[in-house]
This record gives C-alpha cells, structure tokens and sequence, in this order.
C-alpha cells in the first residue's frame, strides 16, 4: 500500500520472470524494461524489510547460515525446488494479465512462511533446521 507502506504479497509474477526456470528473461536489462526491478545487494538488504525470511541476503544479513537447499551450499539449484522455496509452477500469470484491481485476488501468504521441507535436510533426522545465527557474519536487525 503506497500510503501506509504495509505490503502484501502476491501470487504475481514480473513480467520478466520465467515461471518455469524462475530465472529472469533480460537480467542484464531488467531495470531499464521494469523500471522498479529492485538490485539486491548486501548494502541494501536492512532497507529491504518485505524480503522473504528465506531470502539469502536477508539470512547473512542477520548472521545466519544459509539454508541446505541453497545452490551455493547443495551445489545443485534443483534443491530449491525439493525444499519448496521456488516458485516454479506457483505464479498466476505475470503482471502485464492483471488489473491492478485483480491483484487482491491473488494475495498469498507463502513467501513470509519457511516450508517444512526448507527447514530440515532430507535425512538429517531433526539437525538442520531453520538456520540459526552465525555472529561472525552481518548484523542483527
């Protein structure tokens, strides 16, 4: 909401995203063609607060670990996938087949949730769950 600031999420996708690789269609001209394509970087994440808690900015940020399933960890992006973090196959359609009217239609509460699958690696038997804070690494919010 531009007025109070809260933000909702919903099921709707940039118009640039790919909703099966969940990869974007012109990274290297994104911000031109969609001009509020936000830049992730570390130095702006503390001003990111709608990131979602899986978010891996967002985790080292806060001097967290990152997660099993995270390709830089697994060493494969199809445990994203198998976590149940992608939103492969989980968008409605992208936002150029929506009125803006439509959207809350397709509010969602999924992206503030950690999915059971994320918080355990498979087979870990309870060891690995939501990671917790590694205070040699960022700052706490």
């Amino acid at each position: 909401d531009e007025d109070t600031g809260q933000v909702a999420y919903t099921d709707v996708a940039c118009r640039l995203l790919d909703g099966q690789s969940c990869r974007c269609t012109d990274y290297p001209n994104r911000q031109a063609k969609v001009p509020d394509c936000v830049q992730l970087t570390p130095a702006a994440v503390q001003d990111l607060g709608w990131l979602p808690p899986t978010c891996a900015y967002r985790l080292l940020d806060e001097g967290r670990d990152l997660p099993w399933w995270h390709p830089l960890v697994s060493g494969d992006p199809a445990t994203v996938v198998q976590a149940g973090i992608s939103v492969a196959g989980r968008t409605a359609g992208s936002e150029d087949s929506f009125a803006v009217m439509e959207l809350m239609d397709h509010l969602v509460s999924w992206p503030v949730r950690w999915p059971r699958g994320a918080k355990v690696a498979p087979g870990a038997g309870g060891a690995g769950a939501v990671p917790k804070p590694n205070t040699a690494r960022g700052s706490a919010r």
